[in-house]
């Protein structure tokens, strides 16, 4: 063979080689540009819901989403995997994260807890999440795209808490929090006023600590057969509310609810009240996290008038304090919600928790406070379009072997499948040898 035949192979290798290269480059690129995605799992687990998606494109304006969470921690990467479903319907979805121990005043100003929170914002106004799944995410979207302003009346004069205290006991923080969801609190004495103003779209009663005028309750008494909207926060051993509650078909059982478990969650007082699951209804739809109850009162009801009353919260086993026998009940009811269609100006909404202490200043911060009572307003104000996404739950997740594909499985990959790799590099490496 002569010299310029062994150039020419070399210079044929070297060229195929080249456009090997290049046509490995190019299927890259393409693969960037134009990425190809399959869901082989049985349930679509990967895939965002159809109402997702629909909901994300009707979005024309950008979402910034911020994850406060600790360096390390492996739920930043199953935020950011969820986070990439959204960017496939959505290229102007932004994903930050921040170490809340490196900007302790923006953690202090969030409130955030130990377990750090996601603030999502859109068109100005936000909404912090402290668990984060495409249900969670997709309705707090939904509520930021439709923020339109309210306005609530916090009823006050009588030593209720305020919607802009400072106190341990009043509702400052949880007032700051509907602030930023475009809902206004105004506080409201009857004392001065005839009547509940017709632009308010929601009446806030939060345990008053002196009885009301017979006038006041009057008006509160017109303002619900009327159809207002309500929320009442009452106290175990607080009288002053009884007349409303009696008007709405109620009765506050006497004593505080005991909950023994408690000590399951570290906590050694009894008197606290924790509710983990949820009866189905528009508020607790989808609520996957505990919430967390200061001494809170049991309540009774009967179905009466045009009312139909469904339960909110209860324990699931518990005592009252003014049995002395300790005698456990079960269930024991302590919020309850209440609906009636009331002709042309649509459905009236009432909720009743027995407990206020759960959205003051001292406890908002706990579990799931913020978010149930998020949840109790925005039903209560009709803002509770939530898109129902049913949970996506893994199919055959464990693999059952018998002890003989166990021990083949074992010989094949620890034994077998490298003797056969080191014999074939050994053939190839004597057949070379030969040449």
């Amino acid at each position: 063979m002569t010299l310029s035949f062994h150039r020419m192979r070399r210079l044929k290798r070297g060229l195929a080689t080249l456009a090997l290269l290049c046509v490995i480059g190019a299927l890259a690129w393409l693969s960037v540009r134009y990425p190809l995605q399959t869901d082989v799992t049985a349930n679509t687990g990967n895939t965002l819901s159809i109402a997702t998606q629909k909901l994300l494109l009707s979005l024309p304006d950008k979402v910034d989403i911020t994850a406060y969470i600790k360096k390390g921690q492996p739920i930043r990467l199953q935020i950011a995997q969820l986070i990439d479903r959204y960017r496939r319907h959505k290229a102007d979805v932004t994903l930050q994260f921040v170490d809340p121990d490196g900007q302790p005043e923006k953690a202090r100003e969030l409130e955030l807890g130990a377990e750090g929170a996601v603030l999502v914002d859109y068109r100005g106004h936000s909404e912090k999440l402290k668990f984060i799944d495409e249900s969670t995410l997709s309705n707090a979207l939904l509520h930021l795209a439709n923020a339109n302003q309210r306005w609530v009346s916090f009823l006050n004069g009588h030593g209720e808490r305020s919607p802009d205290g400072i106190a341990n006991f009043d509702l400052g923080q949880f007032g700051k929090e509907l602030a930023r969801r475009n809902i206004k609190a105004l506080t409201l004495n009857l004392a001065t006023l005839s009547s509940i103003p017709d632009n308010s779209a929601l009446l806030v009663i939060a345990a008053p600590a002196v009885p009301l005028l017979p006038g006041e309750q009057a008006i509160i008494s017109r303002y619900i057969r009327d159809g207002g909207n309500l929320l009442v926060l009452a106290e175990p051993d607080n009288p002053h509310l009884d007349a409303i509650l009696q008007q709405l078909g109620i009765q506050r059982m006497p004593g505080a609810i005991i909950d023994g478990s408690t000590r399951l969650y570290g906590i050694d007082n009894p008197g606290f009240v924790i509710a983990g699951s949820y009866p189905e209804h528009a508020i607790t739809r989808g609520l996957q996290i505990i919430t967390l109850y200061p001494v809170a009162a049991a309540l009774e009801y009967r179905q009466t008038g045009d009312f139909h009353t469904e339960p909110l919260l209860s324990t699931e086993t518990g005592s009252l304090s003014s049995d002395t026998s300790g005698k456990s009940r079960n269930p024991l009811i302590f919020g309850l919600a209440l609906s009636r269609d009331v002709g042309k100006t649509g459905q009236q909404r009432i909720a009743v928790i027995g407990d206020s202490d759960f959205l003051s200043n001292t406890y908002l911060g706990n579990a799931g406070n913020l978010d149930i009572g998020l949840r109790i307003f925005n039903w209560l104000v009709h803002d509770d379009r939530f898109i129902d996404i049913p949970a996506k739950i893994a199919t055959d997740k464990t693999l059952q072997l018998t002890q003989t594909a166990v021990a083949v499985i074992g010989f094949g990959f620890l034994i077998a499948m490298p003797a056969a790799l080191i014999g074939t590099g050994f053939i190839v490496w004597r057949m070379r040898k030969r040449r």
